[in-house]
């Protein structure tokens, strides 16, 4: 997974996600508009020498880019900017930054050569900000996207400088008052620190800021989830649906919770957990009504209807609830066998096609 800063939630077990951006699909249409027009990046002078050696040097390095070949990726960049051509750097340095930024692995953390490569990806980020002057929208957005990446190269799981972090943070709000994502990744770093009251006041702010939003919700839901705040996670999640009233992963969004709350929470008191149950099952009937064919769905009711069985007294309700969730379960594995079995079909009839291509039938 290549990062992308963006605003983070946290499941009802405990993971982290990123949301809203994908790094390397993201940047990799962005790149292929780039080298579709390198002329214009190669600005005034472009059939100079030495503008034409970097329009093909960063060509190459984001062929190699795009192939995911970063450590050539990198070498290619910087053999293309030692051309040093007037216009252009600046969208460069954030790609031989990023290239950097890719080759970083959490788990060889202080490892000399490693944490090396988040060095060189900061340095070049903040190239990649000094030459981005704002004249053009897409100076700004790499400009924008330079300012991102250095907060998540110095955050927990890379340089771990929250003293570095904190000022780029602000810097960046500064530039874009009103864009959500910098606000919750300005709360992220709060949080880290154990400043939480500064966190939820960010992840606030947020919301403030696109109030209409969905995502706004889904990442304060997250920041409460963190903090063991279940009665404000799920307000958020529901908020979140009133503006997104026709996802049906919104809503089964919440049944996940409810049923993790309930299997999880042994302090929870019966009419609590029956309440717990019965809203998870409510959410979840909303989703299949409106994609009666969402197997997570009916993965999640089957198990919530499990666990209100084990609640109920009365042996034929117990019969009739495990009933319907062994329909759902069944019907969601059945489902999923099904798209599984087409689409090994169709990687098998890519792989003919292509085979029969390179034998020349």
């Amino acid at each position: 997974m290549i990062d992308w800063p963006g605003f983070l939630t946290t499941s009802p077990k405990g993971k982290t996600h990123m949301h809203l951006r994908s790094g390397f699909a993201r940047a990799t249409v962005l790149i292929l508009g780039l080298t579709a027009g390198m002329g214009s990046v190669a600005g005034c002078g472009k059939y100079a020498i030495h503008n034409l050696r970097f329009v093909k040097g960063f060509k190459d390095g984001t062929e190699a880019y795009k192939k995911s070949d970063f450590a050539t990726a990198s070498k290619l960049f910087e053999e293309a900017l030692a051309y040093n051509p007037e216009e252009g750097q600046g969208v460069a340095y954030f790609f031989l930054a990023n290239s950097y930024d890719q080759q970083f692995k959490a788990s060889h953390k202080g490892e000399a050569v490693n944490d090396g490569y988040m060095k060189k990806a900061v340095e070049n980020y903040q190239k990649a900000i000094d030459h981005l002057n704002g004249t053009t929208a897409m100076d700004n957005q790499y400009r924008r996207y330079s300012y991102e990446y250095m907060i998540a190269a110095y955050g927990p799981e890379k340089l771990d400088d929250f003293s570095k972090a904190e000022p780029i943070a602000l810097k960046l709000i500064q530039l874009t008052p009103n864009e959500p994502v910098n606000l919750q990744a300005l709360g992220k770093l709060y949080e880290d620190q154990g400043r939480y009251d500064e966190a939820e006041a960010q992840f606030k702010k947020a919301v403030d800021a696109k109030p209409t939003d969905p995502g706004v919700y889904t990442a304060i839901a997250g920041y409460y989830n963190r903090q063991g705040k279940f009665d404000e996670t799920m307000t958020a999640l529901e908020t979140r649906t009133k503006y997104e009233p026709n996802n049906p992963e919104a809503y089964h969004y919440m049944a996940t919770f409810y049923q993790d709350k309930v299997q999880k929470d042994f302090r929870l008191a019966p009419p609590k957990k029956r309440d717990y149950i019965m809203k998870g099952i409510e959410v979840e009937d909303k989703a299949l009504a409106l994609n009666p064919n969402y197997t997570e769905a009916m993965v999640y009711k089957n198990i919530l209807l499990r666990q209100q069985a084990t609640i109920e007294k009365d042996p034929a309700t117990q019969k009739r609830l495990i009933d319907e969730a062994d329909k759902l379960r069944n019907k969601a594995m059945d489902m999923t066998k099904k798209a599984n079995q087409g689409a090994g079909a169709a990687a098998k009839d890519a792989k003919d096609a292509k085979d029969a291509k390179k034998d020349g039938k």
